[in-house]
């Protein structure tokens, strides 16, 4: 259960909504299973806590059910799960401008296959990699 300073006796047993002024706040229970967690910080984007916490980009999104699909609803103070215990892909790759798959896998001395399993988020064209997302290069397929 999370609980709020400001409402100690208000208790989440899932995904909350509070409205503050005209901003609505989403507040989430971490999963049980949660391996490591971060406090938003202000200035954070998902892309910048994944390169800062060497977490991928699809892992955060999928360990979190309440960030949107353009992670625009993070809030300053909200502990979000960077990894569910034995999901924890690791290590990460920075994608920068010339990337593509090929040049990734290769450059982690993976198979192409694997980089997109491990990244569910990469569609199996490998068209939709965007500068500065953080892919899993793990050598193996880790369990999502």
């Amino acid at each position: 259960m999370i609980r709020l300073a400001m409402f100690p006796r208000i208790q989440f047993a899932s995904l909350v909504a509070l409205v503050i002024g005209t901003t609505t706040v989403y507040a989430q229970t971490l999963p049980p299973n949660c391996a490591r967690t971060y406090t938003v910080q202000p200035g954070d984007t998902c892309n910048g806590i994944c390169v800062q916490q060497s977490v991928s980009t699809f892992q955060l999104t999928n360990a979190n059910s309440v960030i949107d699909a353009a992670c625009d609803n993070l809030f300053v103070g909200e502990i979000v799960c960077l990894a569910i215990a034995g999901q924890d892909c690791q290590p990460v790759h920075v994608v920068r401008g010339g990337d593509n798959c090929f040049i990734i896998a290769q450059g982690a001395g993976i198979s192409q296959s694997v980089l997109i399993a491990n990244n569910p988020n990469i569609n199996p064209s490998c068209n939709n990699l965007a500068i500065g997302e953080v892919v899993c290069v793990a050598s193996k397929v880790v369990p999502h």
